[in-house]
């Protein structure tokens, strides 16, 4: 384990920030420099010899496990930077935890939570150029973990590869959702992988998102495979729906993501005094709800302006006086260091990126 080289250490002390135009970033990929590299070998039997690299492409073998047979996960987080240029990881420790149960479902091992927040500091810290100044943006954190090893029959990989990139995102999805129920393609089934970060959860609904954003729908809104009578999540994010006081959400038993943006907003909801309550949701409730509104780590908390179920359009409380305003401001404050983080849940990261 050592340092960067001299000149790679001059050129990140140098540079302040990278060449972006900071207010057209949306949710897209921008090549930034560095990323971090670790392998779980069928010799070490662990995890270890972190590194990073110049940013760009990997090399493995075709029959890799990742390639063949999807043996992997992904975790998403964001880096924040204060008003003081100081920076914020948000719950970075969730993330890790979360990696480690989709690890265990899909038979890998996973690095140590304490070797999960290394890798993603010294991600930040090396493409600390790439933080967008505050208020405008963040840098998206994506964590890999992979089945590298040659692979042709049908059984867990012999070695893996964690790997961490990132790149600089504006702040949030632009503009409300139109939803549409999706009664005829389930996203998860019981006993599946819907509860975890597995890359193999999200291709199987690109073909009714695509006929579904045809038609001028931002997403789908997904019924439970069961009775096919209760809403369970969008392509990649969780619902909430409020009535009065109450706020209620599907509970994630198995075929839901358990969002940490969605955690953070139940425990800030409470705080505000609203009864927040995790049961399953009949499709029913969405026709006389007041306001629904989603959460995920690239939208943050975003208001859905319509759902669509079986030709009935059903539209909610939009604006500056909704629920989902007053949270979304809330936890940005957090998270940008703006307002006082009262639970604990932000890791402040500073100084050079050591190999």
């Amino acid at each position: 384990m050592g340092s960067l080289s001299k000149q790679e250490q001059v050129e990140w002390e140098k540079a302040e920030y990278a060449n972006v135009n900071w207010d057209e970033l949306g949710f897209a990929l921008t090549k930034t420099d560095y990323m971090y590299v670790m392998k779980f070998t069928e010799e070490e039997q662990m995890f270890c010899n972190g590194t990073l690299i110049r940013f760009g492409n990997i090399q493995m073998c075709p029959s890799s496990g990742i390639l063949n047979y999807g043996q992997g996960l992904f975790e998403g987080l964001k880096a924040y930077r204060k008003e003081d240029e100081g920076i914020l990881l948000f719950r970075p420790e969730e993330n890790a935890l979360r990696m480690k149960v989709g690890a265990d479902r899909m038979c890998m091992p996973s690095p140590t939570v304490d070797q999960f927040i290394d890798a993603v500091k010294k991600t930040v810290l090396a493409n600390k150029r790439w933080v967008p100044p505050h208020g405008r943006g963040s840098l998206y954190i994506r964590p890999l973990l992979m089945g590298t090893g040659r692979n042709l029959e049908v059984k867990p990989s012999s070695e893996y590869t964690f790997l961490v990139y990132a790149s600089p995102v504006g702040n949030g999805l632009k503009g409300v959702l139109n939803l549409m129920v999706e009664d005829n393609v389930h996203r998860a089934t019981p006993g599946g992988t819907g509860g975890i970060k597995a890359v193999t959860n999200y291709s199987p609904i690109y073909k009714p998102l695509t006929e579904a954003k045809a038609k001028g729908f931002s997403d789908l809104l997904y019924l439970d495979a069961l009775t096919g009578s209760n809403i369970e999540e969008c392509s990649g994010c969780n619902i909430f729906i409020l009535k009065g006081n109450v706020i209620s959400t599907p509970t994630t038993h198995g075929t839901i993501l358990p969002g940490i943006t969605r955690k953070s907003i139940m425990e800030i909801a409470s705080g505000f005094g609203y009864q927040v309550e995790e049961r399953a949701t009949p499709i029913k409730e969405v026709f006389d709800a007041e306001e629904v509104f989603c959460t995920g780590t690239a939208m943050i908390v975003k208001s859905v302006a319509s759902i669509t179920y079986q030709g009935k359009r059903i539209e909610y409380k939009l604006g500056a006086e909704t629920l989902a305003q007053k949270l979304h401001a809330t936890l940005t404050g957090i998270q940008t260091g703006v307002n006082e983080d009262k639970l604990g849940w932000t890791m402040v990261i500073d100084g050079p990126p050591f190999l």
